[in-house]
């Protein structure tokens, strides 16, 4: 007979525990009886509690083969070590998935918008160009959450990251093909092969605890924000050290047939080395997990009226919220995609900055929002969820109003852009986005989680495809400055549905 795992046990131990008590009061003994009866069932049930969480402790401490064992690594993925994780290793190696995947766009941010205009585009080729990214990522996320669940993370993961590395190496490519709509397919594939956030999430919801699922899953986020926010100065280097015409690396260019090494695939060849090395990494160390299905959670049987009241919409005050939250999220990350599809360009034209000074700059703001990310825990023993979302939504309102009336055959003061980005970056997007985020994970927490979690991250996804086409178009008919009008309406549209119904939204994310 096959021996049970302790874990088995110990779910048995508790649930003959909790039977005994409730049968106990229905049996016709005194009170007395009763009182001892369940004392002693307690004190039974203590005790074998005891001994078992010893056993699974000390399983987990001598890293025991058992650990590997499918119908273990089922019923326990969340066992939690002394660290908090049940697979760091797996963690660590999963936060390197995150970060390559955003790093394909933000090591290439300093010098696409000068490829693009080498290559003949304008800045409506660049709104193109940065969608294409995020098509690209729309495409992959629901084929690679299916994916997951069917074949595992490991394979996946692998997968993903094969056609990150296609995607590096069309990119270098693109210089010698000459073509606009070439670039478009290899940023296109970067965001195929980046479209694993879904799968990268879900496994850190396996290996973590629920009562530090948050804190980790935030940790995540840091990586992801400063994938494409700090990593531009690598890109910056590149085209610093390539491009400067006071060095003498000026216009350096290395060419052997299909080989070219410039500032523009310099870039790329490096993220191609970076695949490699995590691809070595998911099929050497990874340790698999196989997915399982999201269950589904019981209706809840105290149903709010105020949920499920009707707006003058036709829809429930609850999915109202829900649309709102969605709402919100396109209009953060859409002001955010503006400034990552023009914010070079802009730099070059209107405030005398080269790409690559654009690119540390972007990085060095970028990384101070990375350290804002990490202590939202302390940020919000002060403010609410909705507190952080208008505190950021102000910031990033003010910063694109500071854009407008740009005259377009004007050179104004370099500071003065440092100034938005650093409000932006630095500031309204990582807490006010991040807020989003959180708040929308807590209203969903009333009902079941995976489809609206999978339209929440889709928005995101269309929101960083339309906007940049948006801006491209608009500023090249309308100008730089009608673009921040534009943006300054969003944002100010979001603030006032946010104002209007904080308090609906407060008593949903608690």
């Amino acid at each position: 007979m096959e021996s049970q795992h302790p874990y088995h046990n110990f779910q048995a131990a508790v649930t003959a525990c909790y039977d005994q008590q409730i049968a106990t009061p229905n049996t016709k003994s005194t009170p007395n009886n009763n009182d001892n009866n369940n004392s002693s069932y307690y004190a039974h049930a203590q005790n074998q509690v005891a001994s078992l969480e010893d056993q699974l402790h000390q399983i987990n401490q001598q890293n025991s083969p058992i650990r590997n064992n499918k119908s273990f690594n089922e019923d326990a993925r969340s066992t939690q070590t002394a660290d908090g994780i049940a697979d760091v290793q797996g963690y660590f190696i999963i936060s390197l998935v995150v970060l390559i995947g955003d790093m394909s766009r933000g090591v290439m941010y300093p010098t696409l918008w000068p490829l693009v205009e080498m290559l003949g585009g304008t800045e409506v080729t660049q709104g193109f160009t940065v969608a294409a990214f995020s098509f690209g990522r729309i495409l992959a996320s629901p084929i690679f959450g299916e994916r997951s669940v069917e074949y595992g993370y490991r394979s996946t993961l692998l997968l993903s990251c094969a056609i990150l590395l296609l995607g590096t190496l069309l990119y270098a490519q693109s210089t010698n093909v000459g073509s606009t709509e070439f670039l478009i397919l290899a940023q296109t594939t970067l965001g195929i092969g980046s479209g694993t956030l879904g799968v990268t999430r879900a496994y850190v919801a396996d290996v973590t605890p629920t009562r530090g699922r948050t804190r980790y899953m935030a940790y995540l986020t840091a990586v992801q924000y400063g994938g494409f926010t700090v990593t531009p100065f690598i890109g910056a280097a590149f085209a610093h050290k390539y491009d400067n015409a006071e060095n003498q690396y000026a216009d350096f260019n290395v060419e052997k047939r299909l080989f070219v090494w410039n500032q523009y695939t310099a870039p790329a060849y490096f993220m191609s080395l970076v695949c490699v090395m995590t691809l070595v990494m998911l099929y050497a160390v990874f340790e698999d997990r196989t997915r399982d299905k999201a269950a589904k959670k019981k209706s809840s049987t105290d149903s709010n009226e105020l949920a499920n009241s009707l707006t003058w919409l036709g829809i429930t005050v609850y999915d109202a919220a829900i649309l709102g939250c969605m709402l919100l999220n396109v209009a953060t990350k859409g002001c955010i995609s503006s400034f990552e599809t023009l914010g070079v360009n802009f730099a070059l034209e209107h405030f005398g900055m080269d790409s690559a000074t654009t690119g540390y700059a972007v990085s060095i703001f970028g990384a101070i929002g990375v350290v804002a990310l990490l202590n939202m825990g302390n940020i919000e023993r002060y403010l609410s969820d909705v507190q952080m979302i208008v505190f950021g939504i102000v910031i990033m309102t003010c910063a694109s109003a500071t854009l407008i009336g740009i005259r377009e055959d004007q050179e104004y003061n370099m500071g003065r852009y440092l100034f938005v980005l650093f409000m932006v970056y630095s500031i309204g997007y990582p807490i006010g986005h991040t807020a989003v985020i959180g708040m929308f994970s807590k209203v969903v927490g009333r009902r079941r989680q995976g489809k609206l979690l999978g339209w929440f991250a889709s928005a995101g996804s269309f929101s960083r495809m339309i906007f940049p086409i948006m801006s491209g178009y608009v500023a090249q008919y309308e100008g730089n400055s009608a673009l921040f009008v534009v943006l300054v309406c969003v944002l100010a549209t979001s603030l006032l549905f946010l104002v209007s119904y904080r308090d609906i939204l407060q008593t949903f994310s608690r």
